[in-house]
């Protein structure tokens, strides 16, 4: 597989023949049509444009899914020839598209093909029915690339070694619109047809395309919301101004934003991702639209894929640290010059606690808790999807910031790194040999062998991180919520201490903090939970998910059957994975009504739900519950 210095890099988890052929550039040309056959159908072709990179190359192998129907392949170029070709088994999450070629190329030689080919309902092109919108009016569809999903929506080289420049023309039913991660787009009046060209080399997964009864509203001079109608004027109100904000910071710390714009595109609720960083239009859930822009700066972190992931890209999904751990320093970044070292620290706090449960549930030596993870051939990437890639990742950038001492120089660094491997996708190898180079000094004094935080050790060493960085500077904020927090696990109440704190004015995630130190100390002792819900209405009827999350959590840890009612609305009102599956992981652990409750959100819910989250809730609830 190509990546940076023309290295091979070998990707478990795709058929594709990237060692033969480099792909030039890919034209997706679609018709969407919703309705039979199934929830809707994308009919059309895909064409490659490629270029032979050894003698004697006689086929080519594409990543497919058995969901995508090939109706033929042709050589598009000088005239059109049909080619023979077959679909073989290849894993659970894809199939291997073998095109026979009418003669061996030799090294250099360029090619076109045509495949003409349908796809309805594949994992990564999803069909939303009216009920599963926000609007309850139109259908919708959208597709998920990450990680090897976009083989169900195009024939492809699904890997992301590989980039390439795309354009597409898709023609969408009258009153839909459509929206892809591209840096142009234009409507043709005449027959509702949308022209999309990305003119930067991306990966597969990056490759996006949204129909619905979508609308924009501006909200900075290179940015646009887009949501559903109902959504518009909340999205505006709530993302106003403040995009700009972040992308100016990050390219101060990073260097040009080179994508042109940054949307967001509020998707409908049964969206199971927080957000995903498609260019130029992140794809986010409408849990962001808290009302009181209390979540905001988790746009904070898609945008820092800008530069981490989507311009220095992973070469397999075995090295997704190198996208999420550099991300979440990044984001970290940008947050300290906005809103200070407090604040962030707070939130790495609460980064470090999910790090920590995530441990404590697997066991510290489990392999999924190392950097480097090894992605054997037939296992799902999507499987290995966890906390260890975003904050072990982000403790290692930190040690490395560390070595380096000076903040202005290590941000001076993670600048040249961009430079240095824009538009490449590489190996963790390649980026801590750029830092030893970058660092002379340090590459003399081997501190990449320190004893304890090698770098080997770091990458191939399950367990916690050998080194935290200092998240001190959080203390003003946390000792506080603390202090709270164990006053409200007393036997008897001390209601005149807890009266003296005011929370009014904490933020989000100094809430979280306190929320997430009540649920340690769950169950509360005898009729306290009654009275924490009662005298903060501000965290027991919140809109914000981050702080609805908690509470279902609290609630269930305490069997507090009351509010049982909260649990099932929340669950009712989104479905997002972050969100959902801790909930149904805590009903499933909780009493024999938590349980039922469950069973009954699961079989009401199901349909809203994506295809994902609902086999991650049917696993939850095959398994034996704990305790019995």
């Amino acid at each position: 597989m190509a990546a940076a210095k023309g290295r091979r890099v070998p990707d478990a988890a795709s058929a594709c023949s990237a060692d033969s052929f480099e792909l030039r550039h890919l034209h997706l040309a679609l018709s969407v049509a919703f309705g039979a056959p199934g929830p809707g159908q994308l009919e059309g072709s895909a064409r490659l444009e490629l270029r032979c990179l050894r003698d004697s190359a006689a086929e080519l192998i594409l990543d497919a899914h058995p969901s995508l129907a090939v109706h033929r392949v042709e050589l598009a170029e000088p005239e059109p020839r049909p080619l023979r070709f077959e679909s073989r088994p290849f894993a659970s999450y894809g199939s291997a598209l073998h095109i026979a070629l009418p003669e061996p190329l030799r090294a250099g030689e360029r090619l076109a093909l045509e495949i003409a080919y349908s796809t309805g309902d594949g994992p990564g092109v999803c069909w939303l029915t009216p009920e599963q919108t926000a609007g309850k009016q139109k259908p919708y569809m959208y597709t998920q690339g990450q990680a090897v999903l976009n083989r169900s929506f195009f024939p492809c080289f699904d890997t992301p070694a590989v980039k390439s420049a795309y354009s597409a023309t898709i023609k969408v039913p009258e009153g839909f619109t459509a929206v892809m991660s591209a840096t142009t787009w234009e409507k043709q009046e005449k027959d509702n047809t949308f022209i999309f060209k990305m003119s930067q080399p991306i990966p597969s997964y990056l490759i996006a395309l949204v129909v619905g009864d979508i609308v924009s509203a501006q909200v900075g001079p290179r940015s646009h919301v887009w949501a559903e109608p109902c959504l518009i004027e909340a999205a505006k109100k709530e993302y106003d101004g403040v995009i700009e904000e972040f992308l100016t910071a990050g390219e101060k710390l990073f260097g040009p934003y080179v994508w042109g714009r940054y949307d967001i595109l509020f998707m409908p609720p049964s969206f199971p991702f927080g957000g995903m960083e498609n260019p130029c239009i992140t794809f986010v859930t409408p849990c962001l639209l808290a009302g009181d822009r209390s979540l905001v700066d988790v746009i904070i972190h898609e945008i820092s894929h800008s530069w981490f992931g989507n311009l220095v890209t992973n070469a397999n999904w075995g090295e997704f640290w190198l996208n999420e751990g550099f991300t979440m320093y990044a984001q970290r970044r940008i947050s300290t010059v906005i809103y200070g070292a407090a604040y962030t620290c707070l939130e790495a706090a609460t980064g470090r606690a999910l790090l920590r449960q995530h441990m404590d549930n697997t066991g510290e030596n489990h392999p999924l808790n190392k950097l480097r993870v090894k992605i054997e051939p037939g296992i799902d990437p999507e499987d290995t999807y966890n906390e260890t890639p975003y904050e072990k990742g982000y403790c290692f950038v930190s040690y490395l910031a560390h070595l380096v001492g000076e903040q202005s120089k290590f941000d001076a660094f993670l600048q040249a790194y961009v430079n240095q491997f824009k538009f490449q996708s590489i190996m963790a190898d390649d980026a801590l040999e750029f830092f030893l180079e970058y660092f002379p000094d340090l590459k003399k004094k081997g501190v990449d062998t320190i004893p304890g935080f090698e770098f080997d050790r770091w990458l191939n060493t399950p367990g916690w991180p050998p080194y935290l960085p200092d998240l001190s500077p959080g203390e003003t904020l946390m000792k506080p919520a603390e202090e709270l927090a164990k006053l409200w696990a007393a036997s008897s109440l001390n209601m005149e201490a807890i009266q003296a704190v005011d929370i009014s004015a904490w933020k989000t995630y100094q809430l979280v903090f306190f929320l997430d130190k009540v649920l340690q100390k769950s169950p509360l002792p005898e009729g306290n939970i009654e009275k924490l819900s009662e005298m903060y209405p501000k965290i027991s009827k919140a809109q914000n998910a981050e702080l609805r999350l908690r509470w279902c959590q609290i609630i269930l840890k305490n069997s507090h059957e009351p509010e049982f009612g909260k649990v099932k609305d929340f669950l009712h009102s989104q479905g997002k994975q972050k969100y959902t599956l801790p909930i149904y992981r805590a009903m499933w652990s909780g009493s024999e009504t938590a349980r039922a409750l469950a069973v009954e959100t699961f079989s009401a819910t199901a349909p809203q739900l994506h295809v994902n989250v609902q086999n991650y809730i049917k696993k939850i609830l095959g398994s034996k519950p704990a305790g019995s």
